[in-house]
């Protein structure tokens, strides 16, 4: 009877991941609903999955803004700001642990890009500038007072990452960067313009490092 009422009870909780183990612990149905929480503010390819390390904070409430692609996976932290952005990741990605994608204009990512753990993504500012608009914004946040969202010029311009690239653990790509074809940033680089195809850069802000050659790509 025991045994037949934790099926029940994981099926009501967790419906797409039905578990066949009938001793079911708190830890695990926490740990699918999290899940569940990411596949329901996502449109998600075959074979992708989402990691109990993974968030996803769709404010816009339109799945088809976060467009995941096939056998990619995702144990970072998806964000699109409630005034727009959009996210798409192609086939093949992984995206590491307490990294974050945060869009309010767009941000693409190609096929086969690996991106690391504790990488920062951003197409925008996330404050206003002015800082009266700052504090207005900080205090909407924190539900202190209500306010129009379109007021806030967070500075958009999308962020793009072609096919292949490969990006290293604690890096920052800032808002209108273009990263290459088959390009490297190396860990804890901060990028601030675009990198060409098959580059390797690295540093704070990020320099070219050298040229992959065509026997190494």
């Amino acid at each position: 009877m025991i045994k037949l009422l934790l099926k029940l009870i994981a099926k009501i909780i967790n419906s797409r991941l039905i578990l066949n183990n009938p001793y079911i612990t708190i830890e695990e149905i926490i740990r699918h609903r999290k899940i569940e929480k990411c596949l329901h503010q996502v449109t998600i390819g075959d074979k992708s999955k989402f990691y109990e390390q993974a968030k996803v904070n769709n404010m816009r409430g339109d799945k088809t803004k976060i467009k995941i692609g096939n056998h990619t996976h995702i144990r970072g932290f998806l964000q699109l700001f409630a005034q727009g952005g959009q996210i798409e990741i192609g086939d093949f990605c992984y995206i590491g642990e307490e990294s974050r994608i945060w869009s309010a204009q767009e941000i693409k990512i190609g096929n086969r890009v690996l991106i690391a753990h504790n990488v920062n993504i951003h197409d925008n500012v996330s404050h206003p500038l002015d800082s009266s608009l700052r504090n207005l914004d900080f205090k909407r946040i924190i539900g202190v007072e209500k306010a129009n969202v379109n007021i806030f010029d967070l500075r958009t311009q999308a962020v793009y990452i072609k096919n292949d690239a490969w990006i290293g653990f604690n890096v920052i790509i800032l808002k209108g960067v273009t990263i290459g074809e088959g390009a490297i940033v190396g860990a804890g680089s901060v990028v601030t313009k675009d990198v060409p195809d098959w580059t390797i850069v690295g540093g704070n802000p990020a320099k070219i490092i050298r040229t992959i050659p065509e026997n190494e790509r």
